[in-house]
């Protein structure tokens, strides 16, 4: 027999004088039989498939979860199913479908997306009614979404992960902005919370994507996510590498940046290590003069192999952020072609004298180099993190449905 008390439920059976069934049963006590329960929480963490960073930054998630007793299923597509198989190999991992959008090489990024629009419509409904099956096959208290508009159901909690309450639209279109927050906003009203990945202060880093527009009612911002220890940040480790080039994102762009960048490399005197997002290949290294690549690394590899590096080079994809405010590293950003987002972010941070920035088509390696000592990076900022706060309030405050 054991007993906790934040997880156990108690129940006696008595004869006689009754006891204090809030304390476990103590030896040659009264006449009173006590049975505990252990009641833990079962919980769904469903990423978008949209690149590595929907599931990376589930991976701080995912722990706290797992500090506190939760049973964890991980509903996930794509490469960053695989990522969070390596992860966590002890969990459940179930299929659902993702949204696998696609770049295009041949039409305009923005063109390409408003394409697909029908089809992510499309996806959304389906895992909406998706989720009514996996509700009543594994019947869990929390489904925790990130960026997935319709995992939303009555007969559980749900929390909607995002930083993004607007869409950046591109000048000639930018009138439908408030359009498109309206939109967003009326999924999230259909989430019991909605966390946002991000500082209420100045300090803030996905700028007008939250800050714009007041939040909605069942908002609140938790702090940023990062996979790796922000305490170990201002450790100096040998180095090793001159570059880390971290590659994610959607089809063919990131294979088309993997190229470009492999050639500059091999016609520089940098030492580069690059890790390429491919996590559906075997995990070995390969090298080919100064450069070294890897298919992927796990989180606990790759926070060794940025903490041996000079500079890294990376999409400024908002999760790929959050682990530079985590780790303190200086980087050089190449914004995914078209994708508004990641466009608006470099250019605010360069703006700031963060970080350099520069087009995927116009970069030049010695150049980038070159200008990235001119900027600051956000080493001066304290990693702020209240993700610990927020899943122990969640479970404490959800009655379990089984």
């Amino acid at each position: 027999m054991f007993y906790s008390p934040q997880t156990a439920e108690a129940f006696a059976l008595s004869w006689g004088k009754s006891n204090d069934p809030s304390r476990p049963p103590q030896r040659g006590g009264e006449n009173v039989i006590y049975f505990w329960r252990v009641i833990t929480k079962r919980v769904i963490v469903a990423p978008l498939d949209w690149g590595l960073g929907h599931a990376a930054r589930c991976i701080p998630i995912i722990r706290e979860l797992i500090k506190h007793d939760a049973e964890i299923i991980i509903a996930a597509d794509g490469r960053g199913a695989i990522l969070l198989k390596e992860e966590f190999p002890q969990l459940t991992h179930i299929y659902l479908k993702g949204y696998r959008v696609r770049y295009s090489s041949n039409l305009n990024t923005v063109m390409s997306i408003a394409l697909q629009v029908p089809k992510i419509i499309f996806a959304v409904v389906r895992e909406h009614f998706q989720l009514k099956k996996i509700i009543k096959e594994y019947k869990p208290d929390v489904i925790i979404s990130d960026n997935r508009y319709g995992l939303w159901n009555d007969k559980t909690h749900s929390i909607f992960i995002t930083h993004q309450l607007m869409v950046k639209c591109p000048k000639p279109i930018s009138f439908l902005e408030p359009l498109l927050h309206k939109i967003i906003v009326s999924f999230i009203k259909r989430y019991n919370k909605c966390w946002i990945p991000d500082v209420a202060g100045e300090e803030n880093i996905s700028g007008d994507l939250s800050h714009k527009y007041p939040l909605p009612a069942n908002a609140k911002y938790i702090g940023w996510l990062s996979r790796f220890n922000s305490e170990d940040k201002n450790e100096a480790p040998a180095k090793k590498y001159d570059l880390l080039v971290l590659l994610s994102g959607t089809e063919p762009l990131r294979t088309e940046l993997e190229k470009n960048l492999a050639e500059q490399i091999q016609r520089s005197n940098q030492n580069a290590l690059m890790v390429r997002g491919a996590t559906e290949e075997q995990k070995e290294f390969s090298r080919q003069n100064n450069l070294t690549t890897v298919p992927y690394l796990g989180s606990k590899e790759l926070f060794e192999m940025m903490r041996v590096s000079d500079t890294i080079i990376c999409r400024p994809g908002y999760s790929s952020l959050m682990d530079l405010v985590a780790t303190g590293k200086k980087a050089i950003l190449i914004p995914t072609p078209g994708q508004t987002e990641q466009e608006y972010l470099a250019v605010e941070l360069m703006k700031k004298k963060k970080y350099y920035s520069s087009s995927q088509k116009k970069f030049e390696l010695d150049k980038a180099l070159a200008a990235s000592g001119n900027y600051n990076g956000l080493s001066e900022i304290k990693f702020v993190t209240t993700i610990g706060k927020a899943v122990e309030l969640l479970l404490k405050n959800i009655k379990a449905l089984r």
